[in-house]
Formats: C-alpha cells, structure tokens, sequence
C-alpha cells in the first residue's frame, strides 16, 4: 500500500486510435490503478494518456509523465508493466530516469524481476514475427504471388495510416511544447532544445530543428 504522504502520477497507454476514442481499456487501467492506491491520503498529482504503439519509444506524453513526476517527486504507476513497453532496452532507460515506478499489477517486483518479464515478451514478440516472416516465405517458395489487384489500394491504405500516425503523433507532442511555451521558451530552436531535453524523441528518432516543430504545431492544429 503507498504512504499516506505520498504523490503519484500514472500513465495510461493503449495502442489504437479506436481504443483513445472509445475509453476502451482506459477505464479498466484506471480502475487497477485505483485499486492499487486504495484511498487514503496519497495524492495523485496528474494522469497522462498516450494511444501509441508498445513498440516505439517516443511517448511524448510518458516523457511528460516523467517530467511530472521529477517536479512533484512522485511515483509513476501504470496498471500493467506491458503498459510501459515490451522492451528490454526501454525498461533499462526508464529505471535510469531516476523515477520511480509501480506496475499495480506486480506492485512488489523488483528490478531484475522487470528485466526478466521484458526480456521475456520481447523474446515472444520476436518470436512471433519470425514466424510470420517463415510462413510468408514458405508461401512465396511455392510460388505463389504475394500481393495481387488490391496491392494499389493496400498502398494507399499504407498512406491514409502514415498520415494518421502523424497527425496523433503531433497531438500528442503539442501539449508537450505548450508547457515548454507556457515556462518561457518561445522560439523554435529554445523549444527544440528543450525537447531534446526532456527525452521526447521524434517521430523516428532524429534530433528535433525548428522545422520539425513548426510542422508539429502546424500538423496539431
């Protein structure tokens, strides 16, 4: 059970537009962390929302997560430790945020307990998309044709997403550089600094320039 002095933040993250929109799955993360604080006098200082995939890295609103909690000396909590990432790696430069954090799912698990359980799902996760790797060579072997007379339209498809992932990707970014603007950077390059910063990575991984912010701001609104 937490301290009655103490602050936290959580982190809700689901992984499709639908789920953001609908609440599905958030309610249910709410709810576990909930249980977890059970009342009392703790204070959870903010909640913050991400619709992204378990697979990427640049959370702007888990970055913002951590800020908050740095600034209030909180705890991070999130409802399930898959919550935060199946990766080994991510795990790793999370604990060395210097934050604290608390699956309420497995609330008592320590360290190598959490490296053991990404370790694991990254290896499932490998595992499995070796495997459709195998089966779509083994159907090409065969000869058959992968593709056919939808390809074209799979193709724009594939455009429609990419639009879709950076549109969500600056929505998610902006209230990021809202904070930064509202502490008293304004321009673009003090705000790309600050970006940098803050570990908010873009959106494959670059260095931020003020180009890239202007198009975040720009593609949010």
């Amino acid at each position: 059970m937490p301290k009655n002095d103490s602050k936290w933040v959580s982190y809700l993250r689901v992984s499709t537009d639908r789920q953001g929109e609908s609440g599905l799955g958030l309610e249910a993360q709410r709810k576990a962390v909930a249980d977890f604080l059970g009342g009392g006098s703790w204070q959870q200082v903010a909640e913050y929302v991400e619709v992204e995939s378990g697979k990427r890295s640049d959370r702007p609103q888990l970055a913002a997560a951590l800020g908050a909690c740095k600034k209030h000396k909180a705890k991070l909590i999130v409802a399930k430790l898959d919550r935060l990432a199946r990766n080994v790696h991510f795990i790793s430069g999370l604990m060395e945020s210097g934050v604290d954090f608390v699956a309420a799912d497995m609330p008592f698990a320590n360290k190598l307990t959490i490296h053991i359980l990404a370790a694991v799902a990254e290896h499932e996760r490998e595992a499995i998309s070796a495997r459709t790797k195998a089966a779509l060579q083994a159907v090409k072997a065969r000869g058959k044709k992968l593709g056919g007379p939808k390809l074209a339209l799979a193709q724009r498809n594939g455009w429609q997403t990419n639009a879709r992932n950076a549109n969500r990707f600056a929505t998610n970014v902006r209230p990021v550089i809202e904070r930064i603007q509202a502490s008293g950077i304004t321009s673009l390059r003090g705000i790309a600094k600050e970006l940098a910063a803050r570990n908010v990575a873009t959106a494959r991984g670059g260095q931020w320039t003020p180009v890239q912010v202007t198009a975040i701001m720009r593609r949010a609104v």
